[in-house]
């Protein structure tokens, strides 16, 4: 999966932080709701604008920039 196709990064969207194309919902805020236990499922539900492949694309963009060195921070 190509992230690049449903996360977006613009500057006069939430102050330039990485959003799901065509929301103002953030990539840092779906990690954290997958961090304090919430499926991809209930995202989704809870969030009609998410489909599950957005929330896949912010799994694998948080992957990338892991592999990449920005992880924030040694396991």
């Amino acid at each position: 999966m190509d992230w690049r196709e449903r996360i977006s990064v613009d500057p006069g969207v939430r102050f330039g932080k990485a959003c799901i194309r065509g929301t103002r919902i953030g990539v840092g805020d779906v990690l954290d709701w997958l961090s304090a236990g919430m499926t991809p499922e209930e995202i989704v539900r809870e969030y009609p604008p998410l489909s599950q492949a957005d929330v896949m694309a912010c799994l694998a963009r948080a992957a990338e920039s892991e592999r990449a060195g920005h992880g924030g921070g040694a396991a």
